[in-house]
């Protein structure tokens, strides 16, 4: 069996230094600055089902030469984003639909 997709991941580090695993589920640029959606990976099954759904939302930030991702703070800049990345996935999702039919 050919799988069509693979999933991208990157695995991120808190201020406790635990990590934690996200599923790339989009990037974007918005006023000159790249941003992901990123959708938590669970270790196990029933995590996952007991996940509500919902992503998270970083922007990129260099430091020393090095690309770091970091947490959205401004909450009219994070409901923007929210609606630019909830159009894509609306958008994605009707054009499956569209070829299914």
């Amino acid at each position: 069996m050919d799988n069509e997709f693979d999933t991208d991941l990157v695995v991120l580090v808190d201020e406790d230094g635990e990590q934690h695993t996200f599923e790339i589920l989009d990037v974007i640029e918005h006023e000159d600055k790249n941003y992901y959606a990123l959708l938590p990976v669970f270790d196990s099954p029933e995590e996952q089902v007991e996940s509500d759904g919902q992503y998270y939302i970083f922007g990129v930030v260099e430091e020393d030469g090095e690309e770091l991702l970091e947490e959205v703070d401004d909450d009219d800049l994070l409901d923007e984003l929210d609606e630019i990345f909830t159009e894509r996935f609306d958008s994605l999702f009707d054009d499956d639909e569209d070829e299914d039919e």
